[in-house]
């Protein structure tokens, strides 16, 4: 493959770049029928913890202070509804799910008044029983105080259905934004990750629709087929601030609001690539595009074929396959992060200084992967509609790296949460030895540098305990529906919190195998978990492991001989 290199180009975001990945699958295209959503918190700022909300009951009058979700600065107050639903994570005791990714887009349209993209989220969740509502919540929440954030990309969901929505601010003082939105098919998968991918969209034969939520009303354009939805202004305001001529019909979203730009594919465009390639044969042929070879060839004028909003897979996705989607790497591909001279000989996907590097007044770039060292959280939400009502569906969790977390089952009508996973259990400048933030930080740091050789037993840990919460779902899932529904909450909640107990604990007692067994460079003989001895009870002799023959190689023309 061509080496991936570039001119100096403008990043899609200029703060916290490239963070966020989400995947998402229709219930016909699972292998339980179930809905996802995948999403994955990424800043070197973000703490790992559950966020919980319960439900509640709020008088006449009451106000909702509104935060910014990325700097905690107060935006501003508006009504709070009568009743507001349990949330846990990123979903409500209905099931329905939120993830996003920035991509930023046209810098001029963002603004710093009204709700900003984080509190849209958490609001709409707080206040609705569908992927329809919480899409009617955001839009009409947005329209009347305006929305204070860059691009964004949302994956909105319930047990029947999920969307995708590109949505974009209209500049400072404007006191909106500008929008579109896709069902997934129910047989369709579908990824996003910090670059906008709705293109063009079925305008001919369209009809406006009134959305009303919590006594606040927007009037947009839906689709014949009601399968897509989208502001009325969107292509009037491309037109009106130069961002598109032509046709309505050929109006793309993406081009006008969120141009291609060469990291806009290598580190955006390439995950929902390799997502997209664990169940398509067929997806090589987009490697030049999502390498931004073409692009580059073109010198920015094209970016080449893109890629499909949604495919068909070639088998049914489950829960376990979006669990290692989560975890992906690039392995086995020409882009692999765990290869090349900057993995180091333990093939570590650590790269210092950031995404690019420049030398001789050059950009270079290092692959993005889902799994990444600066994810704060991320999640699996299986949204479960043949589940009992009582039951609910399963908010897989896991803190830290993907690829080296655990990815546990939280209950959607959980009613609290567990003390390793709550908010303000330490932070980024506290430790807090019961935090699973930082369990599983002190894990992953300790395998970085000796990846290839530490992550084969963190693997084996990580699948022994996530086939065992497979495992024992549907024994919970059968109990709790032979409960009354406040009975049924409770076993939910102490089980859950339980198994997010047990499971820290594990980790931590993993942490400790595995500083002892690769204490200073050498690996101490060790058979099923035990330490050997010697004949008289004293620790035997450690395994000095060389560096691989290929890094010898290196390394041989420094070394004396």
């Amino acid at each position: 493959m061509k080496k991936i290199v570039t001119l100096v180009i403008a990043l899609v975001v200029a703060v916290g770049a490239f963070a966020c990945t989400n995947f998402v699958v229709g219930k016909n295209a699972s292998t339980d029928g179930s809905t996802y959503i995948t999403y994955a918190a990424d800043s070197y700022s973000l703490y790992g913890f559950l966020r919980f909300r319960p439900a509640a009951d709020h008088p006449v009058g009451s106000t909702r202070t509104v935060v910014d979700w990325d700097t905690g600065k107060p935006l501003g107050e508006i009504p709070e509804i009568a009743h507001t639903y349990s949330v846990v994570g990123n979903m409500n005791e209905y099931q329905v799910t939120i993830g996003e990714t920035t991509y930023g887009g046209v810098e001029a349209l963002w603004d710093t008044a009204g709700i900003d993209y984080g509190s849209l989220i958490y609001i709409a969740l707080e206040r609705s029983k569908t992927a329809r509502e919480a899409i009617a919540c955001m839009v009409t929440l947005a329209e009347k105080y305006g929305y204070a954030s860059e691009g964004e990309s949302f994956s909105i969901g319930d047990p029947d259905e999920v969307w995708i929505m590109d949505f974009i601010g209209c500049g400072p003082g404007s006191g909106k934004a500008v929008w579109v939105a896709a069902r997934v098919p129910d047989d369709c998968i579908s990824a996003h990750a910090n670059q906008a991918r709705i293109t063009t969209f079925p305008q001919q034969g369209a009809k406006k629709l009134k959305l009303t939520k919590d006594g606040n009303q927007i009037e947009v354009m839906t689709s014949k087929d009601g399968q897509w939805m989208w502001h009325k202004d969107v292509v009037r305001f491309a037109r009106e601030k130069g961002l598109f001529e032509g046709k309505d019909s050929d109006f793309s979203f993406q081009a006008a609001y969120c141009p291609y730009t060469f990291s806009g594919l290598y580190a955006c465009e390439a995950r929902v690539w390799s997502f997209f390639r664990h169940f398509n044969d067929d997806m090589d042929h987009y490697l030049d595009y999502v390498t931004g070879q073409t692009f580059n060839a073109t010198h920015g004028s094209d970016a080449g074929e893109p890629m499909p909003l949604f495919i068909r897979p070639n088998r049914k996705v489950s829960v376990q396959d979006l669990r290692a989607c989560m975890r992906d790497q690039y392995e086995g591909t020409p882009i692999d992060i765990t290869k090349g001279t900057a993995a180091g000989p333990w093939e570590s996907k650590l790269r210092y200084g950031g995404l690019v590097y420049k030398l001789d007044s050059t950009d270079y770039y290092y692959p993005r992967p889902t799994a990444t060292q600066q994810t704060g959280w991320s999640f699996v939400s299986q949204m479960r509609g043949y589940a009992d009502p009582k039951v609910g569906g399963i908010f897989w969790f896991g803190v830290d790296d993907a690829n080296l977390n655990l990815y546990m089952p939280m209950y959607s009508r959980m009613l609290a949460i567990p003390e390793c996973l709550k908010e303000g259990n330490g932070d980024l400048y506290t430790y807090s030895p019961t935090s699973a933030w930082w369990i599983f930080n002190i894990v992953a740091n300790w395998t970085y540098p000796k990846y290839s050789r530490i992550y084969p037993d963190v693997k084996t840990k990580q699948q022994e305990l996530e086939q065992y919460y497979d495992s024992q779902v549907p024994d919970i899932d059968r109990q709790a529906a032979a409960m009354a529904d406040a009975d049924a909450r409770l076993f939910l909640t102490d089980y859950s919190c339980q198994t997010a107990t047990e499971g820290v604990e594990s980790w931590r007692k993993l942490g400790i195998f595995l500083i002892t067994k690769y204490l200073d460079g050498v690996e101490r003989k060790e058979e099923n978990g035990v330490f050997k001895r010697n004949d008289y009870g004293e620790p035997s002799g450690p395994n000095r492991i060389s560096y691989p023959e290929e890094f010898l190689r290196k390394i041989e023309p420094e070394t004396l001989h």
